[in-house]
């Protein structure tokens, strides 16, 4: 073995041990596309199987966007493979046609669907570890792209040596790994010269409709005039950001386990526990609550988060909208995530206790409350905000309000009373709702949940003598 090459596998397999990237025993799942870089992988690590103690499958796929060019590739790769003695699975697919679905772009598509390609191999084959090969000028260009999107500190480490697979199946159940991470692409090239491999050129690489090509043809040359060592002023960049950004995860993580819970569907905040950290760590755990609702992060803008840290020390009951159909609600001393078809609270809570006008006009926060006094031959169907109470049990000295502690009511049909959250839960009325939910009481008791039951002790009976009607319309 030519001592270049010889090096070079010392140099990847120390990093496979400093970051653990490997622990003997798995089945590797290699990336190849038949480029000079994932060629090179393939070698490096089919030499150091044994040293690993690991066993290798090859994947490739063409994304049906290149034609015979990527159909020679294909042949390339199950040939390499074979010669090798290494099983692999060879299979396409419509990057195009999926791209049409999903409306993004075709970058981001062929992204998506190789990884759930792979992702669905690994679990065939029982690999834990999918081996990529990304290089140190991968690296580069790609914290460019982080850069000029728009990206945090999370965005300016870069890629990382292992990460779950994105689109997995499965959250954290098989890991990405890149063993080239610290090796530049002249240097598998050299390796590929030298031990007499011929890899495939994808002519796509030349395309500068490609924003990551533009980067590596037009704008690293250019940053080269300014500094000629940009490419490791990038890569301390991301070494130190990357540290932090490791800092801040481990505490943002053990915030999150303090302040989050889950309620069936929803993901609740302690907003006064949240409120007490500093700002970055709100952020992050913004963050791990988006990328858990969501399955991933690959939507999720800075503006998102920035839309959360407003909505937590914003008015009780506004909401905001996310990506993925989410929506957020401020409840008071919670902050609540909301899945979609899981409609908020449509109503917001009572910040006090209103006098009703009887008979008359009430105004409260989003609800105008009519009331009217009818004799005893009224009849009248009622819906769900509206309701007709016997005025003799009920009186005319009413209030509305918000939920308390210890609240009790006999819910019409019952001969007993009941917990009001024991009637709510059993309503299925959503927890994020209940604070806001109207009660009418008089100085005795609750007399109608609003928009649910009114009290049994208060329904209209062949002995009542007047009819109280209260109604409830919602404003705006």
């Amino acid at each position: 073995m030519p001592a270049f090459n010889a090096s070079l596998e010392r140099r990847v397999i120390n990093l496979i041990r400093e970051y653990g990237l490997l622990s003997g025993g798995e089945t590797v799942l290699v990336a190849v596309s038949g480029g000079q870089d994932s060629i090179c992988l393939l070698h490096v690590l089919n030499s150091l199987q044994k040293d690993l103690g690991i066993s290798l499958h090859v994947a490739h796929l063409d994304h049906r966007l290149r034609g015979a060019e990527a159909e020679a590739d294909a042949e390339y790769v199950k040939d390499l493979a074979a010669g090798l003695g290494i099983p692999a699975t060879i299979e396409n697919r419509d990057v195009n046609e999926f791209n049409r679905q999903k409306k993004t772009s075709l970058e981001e598509a062929a992204r998506e669907v190789r990884y759930r390609f792979l992702d669905e191999v690994a679990e065939n084959v029982g690999a834990s570890r999918i081996a990529v090969g990304h290089t140190r000028d991968d690296q580069v260009e790609t914290l460019l792209m982080h850069y000029l999107r728009g990206t945090g500190i999370q965005g300016l480490r870069g890629l990382r040596p292992a990460a779950p697979i994105p689109y997995g199946k499965q959250e954290g159940s098989r890991w990405v790994i890149r063993p080239l991470l610290n090796i530049r692409r002249s240097e598998t090239a050299e390796y590929c010269r030298a031990a007499g491999l011929q890899p495939r050129s994808d002519s796509s690489n030349e395309q500068t409709a490609f924003m990551r090509n533009r980067i590596r043809s037009e704008l690293i040359p250019l940053l080269k005039q300014y500094n000629p060592e940009i490419e490791e002023t990038l890569i301390r960049l991301a070494d130190l950001a990357g540290e932090d950004a490791d800092f801040i995860d481990r505490q943002a993580a053990a915030v999150y386990e303090q302040t989050t819970s889950s309620e069936g569907c929803l993901t609740c905040l302690d907003a006064g526990k949240l409120r007490g950290v500093p700002l970055s760590l709100q952020r992050r755990v913004f963050r791990l609550v988006l990328e858990r609702a969501c399955g991933t992060l690959k939507d999720i803008e800075s503006s998102h988060v920035e839309s959360l840290v407003r909505l937590l020390f914003g008015t009780t009951g506004k909401c905001v909208s996310l990506p993925g159909g989410l929506t957020a609600s401020n409840e008071r001393n919670r902050m609540v995530i909301i899945p979609p078809g899981t409609a908020p609270c449509p109503w917001p809570a009572l910040d006090r206790e209103y006098q009703l006008k009887i008979p008359g006009e009430t105004l409260l926060p989003g609800w105008r409350a009519l009331s009217e006094i009818i004799g005893e031959n009224y009849f009248r169907e009622d819906d769900i905000f509206s309701a007709s109470l016997d005025l003799n049990k009920a009186g005319r000295v009413l209030t509305v309000r918000g939920r308390r502690p210890g609240d009790r009511f006999r819910p019409l049909g019952m001969e007993h009373s009941r917990k009001l959250q024991d009637f709510l839960v059993d309503s299925a009325v959503p927890r994020s709702w209940r604070d806001s939910v109207p009660l009418v009481c008089s100085p005795q008791q609750l007399l109608w949940v609003v928009g649910w039951r009114i009290d049994d002790r208060v329904k209209v009976t062949t002995n009542t003598e007047q009819v109280l009607r209260l109604e409830f319309q919602r404003l705006g």
